[in-house]
């Protein structure tokens, strides 16, 4: 009966930490082989893989294996042991479901075999069973222990930058000032607290130290402000939903913390967005990132102030991008030579609805102010020509003239239709 099972020989290993003691996959398969030799079995298939077995259906190599032998391909498993099979209820159920088909006449383990007979497939499922017992028990012991860690004021995983994980002598992992990056931390607490650094100053300042992780890698910006706001450099933290008092060393004091938060929660001053309608038609030609602009003020000897709009890279992909500004009366005269010079496609049905919609408004407001009679769609026989045929020549004189007199928003609305984009570089307006 033996030699006419088909068997597939099945081993596993677990990555994770539960099942370290298991023995390794080539160990598993070495000693099943001997077995083999010693028993005469008629192996047909070798199959190995490295994944948990507490969920069911994870593991791809074990699930086509339960599709092979439904086909017909095997009807034996040989195995080190039954949890290398299962060890939750889903699996098993598999198994015994294709032993009750008569598909799986056995399954043998280095020590034990089972048949398609009621009081082996009962001790397989038990065995199975304990497995999955020994899997839950352990994930309630696990976070038992974490609890009980917490409770004595040690927290649970990896220090926080500025402290180091230390084994005591009870083998207890103890969280204790990093020498050579504690002091950095609480300078920077101070500074922000007391001279209202931002977090790019901070980051400004770790990079002319030298300051950088245990990973030797400079500190992000988001992880200096997640850093800042960390409740356990004070001596407390939490896990979970609850609070616990610290045991290590706190690096800086409550009042201290306090403040910084203070200084983290002002609000910036509210400034009126500023509309500059030339930021979607170019891009930095250095870095390739998005472009900004502000505006600067000037007071003139003889009173007055002059206003000045500067566009230049926002430095969202590179922060140190040392491409130079330019003015917008610069880049509008930059691009109406490219217009002149044939190089700005448009969009011409737009711009000339936008075009008869102006005319529409002025003739409406010469109606209203010199009492004229207005009837819509009464334009100049010159004007009405123009429009229906969507004449280019017109379009592009239409452009320049809001480019040279037209308001922001009508800038805005007119760039929004030009279909050319380009690159700020130099000082110089190019096509991309």
């Amino acid at each position: 009966m033996t030699e006419t099972i088909k068997y597939c020989l099945y081993a596993r290993k677990s990555s994770e930490s539960d099942e370290r003691q298991t023995m390794s996959i080539g160990s598993q398969i070495k000693e099943m082989k001997e077995l083999v030799e010693r028993e005469n079995l008629n192996i047909v298939e070798v199959r190995q893989e490295s994944h948990s077995a507490k969920k069911s259906g994870n593991r791809l190599i074990f699930v086509q294996l339960l599709t092979d032998i439904d086909k017909g391909m095997f009807n034996g498993i040989l195995t080190w042991a039954p949890d290398r099979l299962s060890r939750n209820a889903g699996d098993l159920g598999s198994l015994v479901d294709l032993m009750d088909q008569g598909k799986l006449e056995e399954i043998r383990t280095y020590s034990q075999s089972f048949k398609n007979n009621p009081n082996e497939k009962f001790l397989l499922m038990i065995l199975c069973s304990q497995a999955k017992l020994e899997n839950d028990n352990r994930g309630i012991n696990v976070k038992r222990g974490l609890k009980a860690k917490c409770e004595m004021g040690i927290r649970p995983g990896v220090a926080p930058i500025g402290y180091s994980n230390v084994l005591n002598n009870n083998r207890i992992s103890e969280v204790i000032p990093d020498p050579e990056r504690s002091w950095v931390i609480q300078e920077m607490f101070k500074r922000v607290a007391e001279r209202g650094h931002s977090g790019r100053t901070i980051r400004k300042w770790f990079e002319e130290i030298g300051f950088k992780t245990k990973n030797n890698k400079l500190l992000a910006l988001s992880k200096i402000y997640s850093t800042l706001k960390n409740p356990f450099y004070y001596g407390e933290f939490q896990y979970g939903d609850e609070w616990y008092k610290g045991i290590h060393e706190p690096l800086v004091t409550k009042q201290l913390w306090d403040k910084v938060q203070q200084q983290l929660q002002v609000k910036p001053k509210t400034w009126h967005k500023k509309k500059f309608p030339f930021k979607t038609l170019c891009i930095c030609g250095s870095c390739k990132g998005g472009v900004t602009a502000e505006e600067r003020y000037k007071k003139l000897k003889h009173g007055g102030i002059n206003k000045h709009i500067y566009y230049h890279c926002a430095r969202s992909v590179d922060y140190e991008c040392d491409e130079p500004y330019i003015t917008e009366g610069d880049l509008i005269k930059q691009l109406l030579a490219h217009i002149n010079a044939g190089n700005v496609k448009i969009h011409k049905t737009k711009l000339a609805k936008k075009l008869t919609k102006d005319i529409d408004r002025f003739h409406r407001l010469r109606s209203e102010v010199l009492h004229q009679e207005y009837l819509t769609g009464n334009l100049d026989e010159l004007e009405n020509s123009a429009i229906k045929t969507n004449d280019s020549e017109m379009a592009i004189n239409y452009l320049k003239h809001i480019l040279k007199t037209g308001s922001t928003d009508d800038r805005r609305e007119a760039l929004g239709m030009v279909k050319t984009k380009f690159v700020l570089k130099n000082r110089g307006l190019k096509l991309k």
